[in-house]
């Protein structure tokens, strides 16, 4: 049976601020000012840029408003872990790695933090779109290219990080993505990756089924799948992890509130900042699935923007307590001798078959 985390206490002077809190952007406003994209020039679609010359390559958008949403998200996971020793990641990999890679960096925010935590480290911000960063430390490089092609990096990895890539490819895409992240690292380095439920849950029964909520997981997953890339990779990790060789597999699990409705001050923090993660990036998430594969039929933009107009309603309703599950799995890869010594149990195991 699967672990079941504790419920979110919910703060009662929650309700007073009523069904408009959010309505004024300043009140998510990011502390982080946004800089100058220098995207390349890419598809347009329904108003959004895709990096991707082939629209089947990947789904979200890589434009100015999608990196802003990015950075909110990388702000919640900070504010989940502010009082871990670490909150950028799990994996021991000590105090002097060499190179570090951040596979689908996004608008690099964690590789450059990583980057400042250990200056002595190269760190690889990867992705097919590059940041639109302006200034970054001097170990830190950020690269555009396609993992899924024969990986050309000489130095092996001491670390190598995803989060949120959910969608980035089909089941076989996954498997080649973890036997060459396998291959790349040092014996005894580290994976690791961090994934969202796109479904939302509450505890406490306050996600009716009559709620938009209640149904977008579910649909979005749906969409996804028809669309040959699945959401659920939080589910498939592990596995496909454990299956490309990896040993020491960890995993953590948290629940990530949508709005500031928990009673723990924490946790109101993370709801606060996810509610804007959502609201900065809920139409690139959705436009593209729901304008190819949308249900009975292709949506246009138009009832697009007036389904996210009613989700946006649902997110600022304070008697809706929903959340989100989230999953870290890290792992290592063995080292030489575990490699050895488990050839031999293996060669070992092997039965001889008599002469006839």
């Amino acid at each position: 049976m699967a672990e079941r985390l504790p419920q979110i206490a919910v703060d009662p002077d929650f309700y007073s601020m009523g069904p408009s809190y959010g309505t004024d952007p300043q009140d998510f406003q990011s502390e982080t000012t946004s800089i100058a994209s220098a995207i390349h020039k890419g598809r347009m679609e329904n108003g959004r840029r895709y990096q991707a010359t082939k629209e089947e390559d990947y789904w979200g958008p890589s434009d100015q408003q999608q990196f802003e949403a990015f950075e909110i998200g990388h702000m919640v996971f900070l504010v989940l872990d502010h009082d871990q020793p670490n909150s950028l990641f799990r994996a021991p990999i000590g105090n002097s790695p060499k190179n570090i890679m951040d596979i689908g960096t996004g608008q690099g925010s964690w590789a450059i933090d990583v980057a400042d935590l250990y200056p002595s480290a190269t760190v690889r911000g990867v992705d097919i779109f590059p940041p639109p960063v302006s200034w970054m430390p001097l170990n830190c490089i950020f690269e555009v290219d396609d993992v899924l092609r024969e990986w050309t990096w000489r130095d092996p990895f001491d670390f190598i990080h995803l989060r949120l890539m959910y969608g980035a490819f089909n089941s076989d895409g996954w498997a080649q993505l973890y036997k060459q992240a396998y291959d790349a690292l040092e014996p005894g380095g580290w994976i690791e990756q961090m994934e969202l439920d796109v479904r939302v849950y509450s505890d406490d029964g306050t996600l009716k089924k009559e709620h938009l909520l209640f149904e977008w997981g579910p649909m979005f997953v749906r969409l996804a799948e028809r669309a040959g890339r699945s959401l659920q990779t939080h589910e498939t990790m592990r596995n496909a992890i454990e299956k490309a060789g990896f040993v020491d597999v960890y995993e953590e699990k948290y629940k990530i509130p949508l709005g500031p409705w928990p009673k723990d001050p924490l946790l109101k923090e993370a709801g606060y900042l996810q509610f804007a993660h959502w609201n900065a990036a809920m139409e690139g998430w959705v436009i593209w699935m729901l304008t190819h594969y949308g249900e009975p039929e292709p949506w246009t933009k138009e009832e697009v923007h007036m389904y996210l107009a009613k989700v946006r309603e649902e997110l600022k309703n304070p008697h809706i307590h929903a959340y989100e599950p989230t999953k870290r799995v890290w792992a290592r890869k063995p080292t030489k001798e575990e490699e050895q010594a488990k050839a031999k149990a293996k060669e070992a195991d092997v039965k001889v078959e008599p002469s006839p």
